[in-house]
């Protein structure tokens, strides 16, 4: 394929997934392969770096080492929480001026950096921005190409089958627990809680348990010194979609504290966020949320919320609540993911060399074929399916009730 030199923008944002790093590296990779005449430039933490103009080129020194990012986790180039459209937002950090519009400045900033073609590693939120941005240059007669690639470790996208970074993510939380999970042995009848990513979408808490289950079940124990894969299990996984009786659940769990002397929990940071935060208002608590209008989760506290109400009922002498949040979602790509990553990578830049705009997934609404999804198509907070096959074995194996898919509260 024979094309004209472009200019080609890259930038990663939102929160962490172990994904970003590999896919940045990827993408300069290819290009550098296909199109090595191609110009890049990364902004620097995302929208904040091209609200200031505050970007790297691309050497051909970079280019070279380009691989390396493969083995780390993070983003080399850097992730901000920005919402262009939320004006006093940007504002009150300083990065536009009173009077300003964020969007505007964005796009007179890709104008004056001559992008032709912006990648944006991001979710729901960061990639739609970006199709705004493009649309709003193609009203003042500059031609961009977005193409997102769907990042978050929720996997939370609709209608994308998979996005980058969720499989690793759910492997590392498993790993986190191992070691968390041995704390039983500092106190008798102790209630531990793993919470776990996963604002609307219970995927990853579930993924992360059927992970750490598998983790077991190949494990080797010492029955007679107390060492026994019952202790070390999940006993209890919690999600937004699903609805559960407290009451008979802490009956179950109680006969299993009385036996063995532990309980192990397992559950989603928006689990019976309703009923959190329906006794947060009740007691005049202030209820805050971020640039984006979501609830801030680590001020609401579900960990300790479920840590409270089940060592009351199944007689706890110590509660232990551990996140695995930061520790999954910093890790490099695992080797799954590396398939999957490299996939969108090469048909996102295929699509850029044909002046493609979209989101690069599987798309589960076109018999799952990998394309450029449309932006307005895009859509985030989708819902875990707890009637899957294998979650509902997954639950099965725990002794739990099978789930009842309930909605997802988007206003709490």
């Amino acid at each position: 394929m024979t094309s004209s030199r472009k200019k080609v923008g890259i930038l990663t944002a939102g929160g962490l997934a172990p994904c970003l790093s590999a896919t940045v590296g990827e993408l300069i990779h290819r290009y550098t392969e296909l199109e090595p005449g191609w110009d890049l430039v990364c902004y620097r933490s995302g929208y904040k770096g091209l609200l200031r103009g505050d970007r790297i080129e691309v050497t051909p020194d970079l280019r070279a080492q380009a691989y390396v990012l493969r083995r780390y986790g993070g983003s080399p180039i850097g992730n901000s929480r920005v919402r262009l459209t939320n004006v006093p937002d940007c504002v009150r950090r300083g990065l536009v001026r009173d009077g300003q519009d964020p969007q505007q400045v964005a796009a007179e900033q890709l104008r004056r950096d001559g992008i032709d073609i912006l990648h944006t590693i991001g979710g729901d939120d960061t990639n739609t921005a970006a199709a705004e941005l493009a649309a709003y240059l193609a009203r003042h007669g500059h031609q961009l190409t977005v193409i997102g690639l769907p990042k978050t470790i929720d996997n939370d996208i609709t209608p994308v089958r998979q996005s980058l970074g969720a499989h690793t993510a759910a492997e590392q939380g498993a790993r986190f627990f191992q070691n968390i999970v041995t704390e039983h042995g500092a106190s008798s009848r102790m209630l531990i809680v793993h919470e776990i990513m996963g604002r609307d979408c219970g995927w990853l808490a579930a993924a992360t348990a059927r992970e750490y289950q598998q983790l077991t079940d190949h494990g080797h124990y010492v029955p007679g010194l107390g060492l026994t894969r019952d202790r070390v299990a999940v006993h209890g996984l919690y999600l937004p979609e699903m609805a559960f009786d407290i009451e008979a659940e802490a009956r179950r769990l109680r006969a299993i504290m009385d036996r063995q002397g532990n309980v192990n929990l397992f559950i989603s940071e928006g689990a019976s966020r309703e009923s959190i935060v329906s006794e947060m208002i009740s007691r005049g608590q202030p209820i805050e949320r971020d640039a984006f209008g979501h609830l801030k989760l680590d001020l609401v506290n579900p960990g300790k919320w479920f840590g409270e109400r089940f060592a009351f009922m199944l007689g706890a002498e110590k509660v232990l609540v551990q996140k695995s949040g930061y520790f999954a979602r910093s890790a490099p790509a695992n080797d799954r993911d590396f398939a999957l990553i490299r996939d969108c990578v090469y048909h996102a830049v295929d699509c850029a060399r044909r002046g493609e705009a979209g989101v690069v997934g599987h798309d589960e609404e076109r018999g799952g074929v990998l394309r450029a999804i449309e932006f307005d198509r895009i859509r985030g907070g989708k819902p875990f399916d707890v009637t899957s096959p294998w979650f509902t074995e997954l639950l099965a194996g725990l002794g739990q009730p099978p789930a009842e898919m309930v909605a997802v509260a988007k206003t709490a």
